[in-house]
């Protein structure tokens, strides 16, 4: 997506101050937004309208800048698909601590239903993360994705990326490089089990 809009006849993957360039604006952007962020909540102090706010800063994809050689979000990589999720209510127990646990965009919803005590309608899907927030030691549930012709589910230790052309990535989340050695060959038993979650998943949210 940034190559298709790039305006300024260079290229990020071939000129290094011209990505050092990118990523600084990017940064810029990410400090704009948290200062906008930070007027809001201003004035919900100063209404008093904090009291009754449920508050949820959600980003709906990350943003590659230069991993994997990709300036963009669309792909199947942890740096497109981790994004930012900030929740805050009256009550939270443990305002401005960190979570590990895993969840899905589509966790949001029933969370705020459990959050604002309104019945969760039956044709919503996701599972609401109340228990993290209220413990951030809670694990969380792997995240299922997809893009174009491909699908992928993350867990802990694994992310299973599976091409509609029969091509699998198997990434160890647990070593220090990540997702650049593919050791889906030398694992079959990992990829058909985290295959049978992926398909499972989906499945049962009718997007296979």
């Amino acid at each position: 997506e940034f190559m298709q809009y790039n305006l300024w006849g260079k290229d990020p993957r071939t000129d290094k101050d011209f990505a050092t360039e990118v990523r600084r604006h990017y940064a810029a952007c990410v400090s704009y937004t948290d200062a906008q962020v930070g007027r809001i909540i201003d004035k919900l102090e100063e209404t008093g309208a904090d009291k009754n706010t449920i508050i949820v800063l959600w980003g709906d994809h990350g943003w590659n800048l230069g991993e994997h050689d990709i300036w963009g979000k669309h792909n199947l990589f942890e740096e497109a698909l981790s994004s930012p999720l900030i929740v805050y209510y009256p009550g939270i127990k443990h305002p401005g601590k960190k979570a590990a646990g895993m969840v899905e965009s589509v966790d949001i919803f029933p969370t705020l239903c459990e959050l604002s005590e309104v019945e969760r309608p039956k044709f919503s899907i996701g599972t609401s993360f109340l228990p993290i927030l209220e413990n951030p030691k809670q694990t969380g549930h792997p995240a299922v994705g997809y893009y174009y012709k491909a699908k992928t589910i993350r867990t802990p230790d694994y992310r299973l990326i599976v091409h509609d052309d029969g091509g699998i990535e198997l990434y160890d989340e647990k070593v220090a490089n990540k997702e650049v050695v593919n050791i889906a060959e030398s694992n079959p038993e990992i990829v058909a089990e985290l295959k049978a979650k992926l398909d499972g998943r989906l499945k049962s949210r009718q997007l296979q």
